[in-house]
């Protein structure tokens, strides 16, 4: 099995894995798991990307609070309806999916920002998905 150092809390989009391949994704899964982490990845399905995001992985007494889980919601409706993520994307509530993004720094800078508010902070997800003005 592939080690990889730990990732920092909150991940930085530069650091986060690049999860492509069943191989990959089962080795950074597997990795977060050892670490009791929530488990970040970026997965690339032809030109486009993914963004993924699993609390499961963390140690068992984490827990991703209702704000943190409304927070990172109403950003996926908000991606949703401006077309930048698919429908069927995953809200949660420990599992998170965003289908299609554009490219990679995007996709990265969206993982990272689920990363961080399932960790707490509210803050990352809002600068990377500001509301509308």
């Amino acid at each position: 099995m592939l080690l990889m150092e730990p990732l920092p809390i909150p991940c930085p989009a530069h650091l986060v894995p690049d999860a492509t391949g069943v191989d990959a994704f089962n080795a950074a899964y597997w990795w977060a798991k050892q670490q009791r982490a929530v488990f970040v990845a970026i997965e690339r399905r032809g030109p486009r990307w993914m963004a993924k995001a699993d609390a499961l992985t963390a140690d068992p007494h984490h827990t991703v609070s209702d704000s943190a889980y409304d927070t990172i919601r109403a950003a996926v409706i908000r991606l949703i309806r401006s077309r930048e993520i698919r429908p069927d994307s995953s809200a949660g509530p420990v599992y998170f999916v965003l289908h299609d993004i554009d490219s990679e720094p995007r996709a990265r800078e969206l993982a990272a920002a689920l990363h961080a508010t399932l960790y707490g902070d509210l803050e990352s997800i809002a600068r990377a998905v500001p509301e509308a003005s």
